[in-house]
């Protein structure tokens, strides 16, 4: 009996020795599962917190619709809508032909939008005197405002336009995609300085792609 103890305590030596080695290979083992576990874990909040930041700058980030509508053979107005919830305060409007490199008419206004709100103002005269009391093709609109203490311009939107004998004929959107609303830089520059810098980078960008 002694002697076939003494055979086994060979083996149990031998196990014995090995259980450290098994207890590092399963805790290596589970350590690259629990490491590939909170990489992904890791990707996924990344993606997360990129979807969230991505709808917030979406949501928060001002953005205004123009839209020019004919309401009689002499009247028009101009329809402003900010698809934003971030409030603005609208500072000026411009409108031109697009065969001119620069605004035929601009005028001024203090008017505060609400965001998901809308801003009309009848555009008749202002429209006329763009356009003359004869023409027929495509105007641009674009509109200077305020939001979170910086100065905004919106991209172009064009409209088709007819105008016979001092009377509007015509006057449709021209749906093409618009690009972001333009930060204007404003600091150390009195308002008839930045009007000419809201014109220039107008000028400048306005072949650089389609507008709506």
């Amino acid at each position: 009996m002694n002697h076939w103890f003494s055979q086994l305590s060979i083996p149990f030596t031998v196990i014995a020795a090995y259980v450290p080695l098994i207890a590092t290979v399963v805790t290596t083992i589970l350590s690259l599962v629990l490491a590939r576990a909170t990489l992904r874990y890791a990707e996924a909040s990344d993606k997360s917190l990129a979807l969230a930041r991505e709808e917030f700058e979406r949501q928060w980030s001002p953005e205004l619709h123009i839209k020019l509508e004919k309401v009689s053979s002499r009247e028009a107005r101009i329809v402003v809508t900010n698809l934003a919830r971030i409030s603005v305060l609208l500072q000026m409007v411009q409108l031109r032909k697009l065969s001119m490199a620069v605004p035929s008419l601009r005028y001024f206004m203090n008017e505060p939008l609400v965001g998901g709100s809308t801003w009309t103002e009848e555009v008749g005269k202002r429209l006329f005197a763009c356009t003359g009391d004869d023409y027929d093709g495509q105007i641009a609109a674009s509109i200077t405002f305020y939001a979170s203490g910086r100065m905004y311009r919106t991209d172009w939107f064009r409209f088709q336009v007819q105008v016979a004998d001092t009377s509007i004929v015509r006057l449709d959107s021209v749906h093409l995609a618009a690009r972001p609303v333009r930060v204007v830089e404003s600091e150390g520059k009195s308002v008839p300085e930045l009007v000419r810098d809201v014109v220039a980078v107008g000028t400048e960008a306005e072949e650089e792609a389609p507008l709506a």
